[in-house]
């Protein structure tokens, strides 16, 4: 398996406090199953004022400590990216990291309040040719009340990703219910444990596998934990991943006969211009 949002760096964030609970994390991920774990602490501004030069360093760092320790586990670099003013910028020049440096890029939005223009931001990152990954949707006080913002994303390009922890109840029960909405409408691309630390957010993503495995079978629940986070890493592009599962969900707003879950193409126009259609 793969985990492509974590916080195991230590000392850097809310995350790991020390590299003792940073090296204990990494053996919990290699004791499930996990072979490689990307590295992404926050980025934001006035509260972590991390950037890529800083956490490629890191990386580095703990890296070799992982090694001299005999645990079996790679890290790669990337960063759990607030939305801010000239995201695609900061992403060129490297103050934003995308996952292992390819097209895709986690985008975390503001817990409790929806940005006003984050359909825009979203928009500038696809014309830019990058994929976003909106992380843990399901854990976002907001999307009680404005689901539909999620599918429309959703159902032009932009990726989902749900916490693990989120299936298993360990953040309570709205975040499982839309985890488990979310996923049985077909919206979710891929489970990750966003663990902090090796007691109320620890690495857990085998049970993450497990109860996704409930919800979809065994196939879908593999694609979510290991086959499009490979395809990440490599840089596949998304209509060459594993398409998602049928689904119940529609836009609620724009093209009402569009779909989730689709692999997109076919339509003769060029990227841009088929972005510029989705989001007009």
């Amino acid at each position: 398996m793969i985990d492509l949002h974590s916080h195991i760096l230590w000392g850097v964030d809310d995350g790991a406090g020390d590299l003792a609970t940073s090296l204990e994390m990494a053996r919990r991920f290699a004791d499930q199953g996990v072979t490689h774990v990307a590295c992404t602490p926050h980025i934001l501004p006035g509260l972590y004022h991390n950037t890529g030069p800083q956490i490629r360093s890191a990386v580095v760092e703990l890296q070799n400590q992982i090694s001299q320790a005999g645990i079996p586990l790679r890290l790669v670099t990337g960063a759990d990216n607030h939305i801010v003013p000239g995201f695609v910028a900061a992403l060129r020049d490297g103050r934003l990291l995308s996952l292992g440096d390819t097209n895709y890029v986690l985008v975390e939005p503001p817990h409790h309040v929806a940005p006003a223009r984050m359909e825009d931001m979203f928009f500038e990152l696809l014309l830019a040719g990058y994929v976003p990954i909106l992380t843990h949707p399901e854990r976002l006080t907001w999307i009680e009340k404005q689901y539909d913002r999620i599918l429309t994303l959703a159902t032009r390009g932009v990726w989902m990703q749900v916490t693990s922890g989120s299936l298993r109840g360990a953040f309570g029960r709205r975040p499982k219910y839309w985890a488990e909405r979310m996923i049985g409408d077909g919206l979710v691309h891929l489970l990750a444990s966003d663990a902090h630390n090796t007691s109320s957010r620890r690495p857990d993503l085998w049970e993450g596998y497990q109860a996704a495995e409930r919800l979809v079978g065994k196939e879908e629940a593999w694609h979510l934990v290991a086959t499009r986070p490979w395809g990440i890493l490599k840089n596949i592009k998304p209509t060459e991943q594993p398409a998602l599962p049928n689904v119940t969900g529609q836009v609620q707003s724009g093209d009402r006969n569009a779909q989730v879950g689709g692999t997109g193409g076919g339509s003769g126009l060029t990227l841009a211009q088929r972005v510029r259609q989705l989001f007009s």
